[in-house]
């Protein structure tokens, strides 16, 4: 197997986050969706049974570090007490999806 020589893996990364605050019943799924995608970001949000928002992305690290600011702010109407962020292998998922 011959490998692209252009493709760096360390500059692709995957997180696996918990954010926490008035996040649920904000937009907050639909408006990360929308920022995972205008940053070329692959994964999925779902809310949790505890009142957070879970999230997995994986994609360029220069994307998942505006990726992160985002989530620290959140859409307007969301209050972000906190962001928990573990990061992971990446795995090659496809595409961004709202899980519910």
């Amino acid at each position: 197997m011959i490998e692209n020589p252009g493709f760096k893996k360390e500059n692709t990364g995957r997180i696996h986050v918990l954010v926490s605050g008035k996040v649920q019943g904000v937009f907050f799924r639909v408006n990360t969706a929308k920022k995972a995608k205008e940053e070329k970001l692959v994964g999925w949000v779902r809310n949790t049974d505890d009142g957070r928002v879970e999230i997995v992305a994986e994609g360029e690290r220069g994307s998942l570090g505006r990726f992160i600011q985002f989530l620290n702010k959140g859409p307007t109407a969301a209050e972000v007490k906190e962001v928990l962020i573990e990061e992971k292998e990446p795995k090659g998922e496809k595409g961004f999806k709202v899980v519910n």
